[in-house]
């Protein structure tokens, strides 16, 4: 993400909000008001949302895939690999599931008034930004969600087949040696950053976009709204603190064998380079470095598990996804039943294995499982004003994750630390 963007798209909440309540309060709903909502401002979010959607499908199929097939040759790398992906997804799930359960019992969302949200889901409804499909249930659900034509899943936006087929087609890179495997998965690799290219030039647009999505929520609503965002970023941020404090405190004691205070202490380094930087990928090479020389693991452990866990270890994500999609349902008033609460939670899981290492690589994410369940993308608007803290913020789970999981991953490995160097790493 581009110097001062982050400030601009700030400041876009800030005017957008401050603008729609001012016009809320002295204009109510004066004809002239519904114009410049349905003529400008919305038009202008909607194409910055369809921008997003439109990036969707060739991210997860790319992402999903590499993250899969980075875990490289199982036979070869035997318990490391499997120990890997166990710990990765079990992670995954306690993260996306604390967030979710948290968000239900503080409910965030709720507050705005039945008139308010008529009109919202009114609106919505008029306004379709993505093709969804149809929900299934029972026997059906499970059968489809191996799609006879991945094309076709495509173009019907059902986006849990579409992460299948990229599931599987990373298993399948995973298991297939020579060049022409190599060739794709380098091809895919490509595809990949192009569309991280394509990403960041959308949300360079983000601050106008924001503007726009908040003037058209406020000057319908008032400043009721803020209210909720608050406690939307209280919930995310103390969901992140009790699995970065409490889960990991855990597991690197109970599996990894060390003292949380002594493990905190170690990996201060890594942990502030990725607050300040909000990229996991930024910040790879110095948890590397502590790894190796503050932690003293494995350096074919730390190397594998920490290359990998860059992008296929997004446990903050994984978290503040399924958060943001059950509080914007609330918000409109999309009553989520259980099997699609359980849903959202798996997907959230996968996505966390196929989102971007890099700032704002899980609003396309959010936006197509917003999509999947019903809800209005738009609220999305609310949320990218505020993602930037909270971007540094799950940034930093997601790289205290990956150090958990190499500590975890190389206890009971042969190793001997006197091989390595003394730390030269400085202590923030």
């Amino acid at each position: 993400m581009r110097r001062g963007l982050p400030a601009r798209m700030l400041a876009g909440l800030a005017l957008g909000a401050i603008a729609g309540a001012a016009a809320h309060a002295y204009l109510g709903d004066a004809p002239a008001l519904a114009r410049v909502v349905e003529l400008v401002t919305e038009p202008i979010g909607a194409l910055f949302l369809r921008s997003l959607f439109m990036l969707v499908i060739p991210l997860i199929v790319s992402g999903l895939a590499l993250g899969i097939a980075g875990l490289g040759d199982l036979g070869r790398l035997g318990r490391i690999g499997l120990r890997t992906l166990a710990y990765t997804v079990t992670a995954s799930f306690i993260a996306v599931l604390l967030g979710v359960t948290l968000v239900n019992l503080v409910r965030p969302g709720d507050g705005l008034s039945a008139e308010a949200r008529t009109r919202l889901l009114a609106r919505a409804a008029t306004t379709p930004l993505a093709p969804t499909a149809a929900p299934r249930g029972g026997l059906d659900f499970f059968l489809n969600l191996v799609p006879s034509n991945v094309v076709r899943a495509m173009a019907d936006g059902d986006m849990l087949a579409v992460m299948v087929f990229a599931l599987l087609l990373g298993v399948g890179l995973l298991l297939t040696p020579g060049r022409p495997a190599r060739q794709l998965e380098e091809t895919l690799q490509g595809l990949y950053e192009v569309v991280m290219r394509l990403l960041d030039l959308v949300i360079r647009t983000a601050p106008v976009a924001v503007a726009c999505l908040l003037f058209s929520l406020t000057a319908r609503l008032g400043v009721e709204v803020l209210a909720q965002l608050a406690s939307f970023v209280l919930v995310v941020v103390t969901a992140l603190a009790i699995q970065q404090f409490v889960v990991y405190g855990l597991a690197v004691w109970w599996l990894g064998g060390w003292k949380p205070r002594d493990f905190f202490r170690a990996v201060r380094a890594p942990m502030l380079t990725a607050f300040s930087t909000a990229s996991s990928n930024a910040t790879l090479p110095t948890s590397l470095l502590v790894a190796e020389r503050e932690l003293r693991l494995p350096p074919h452990v730390a190397r594998f598990v920490l290359t990998v866990g860059a992008t296929a270890n997004q446990h903050g994500t994984a978290l503040f996804e399924g958060v943001t999609v059950l509080f914007l349902a609330q918000f409109y008033g999309v009553d989520l039943a259980l099997s699609q609460q359980i849903l959202v939670v798996s997907i959230c899981v996968l996505g966390g294995i196929g989102t971007a290492g890099v700032p704002a690589g899980s609003i396309p994410v959010v936006a197509m499982i917003l999509g999947m369940v019903g809800v209005p993308p738009e609220g999305i608007g609310m949320i990218l004003g505020v993602d930037r803290f909270l971007d540094m913020c799950r940034t930093t789970l997601n790289v205290t994750g990956d150090l958990v999981a190499a500590v975890v991953v190389a206890r009971g490995e042969p190793y001997d630390p006197e091989a390595v160097p003394e730390a030269v790493v400085e202590s923030p």
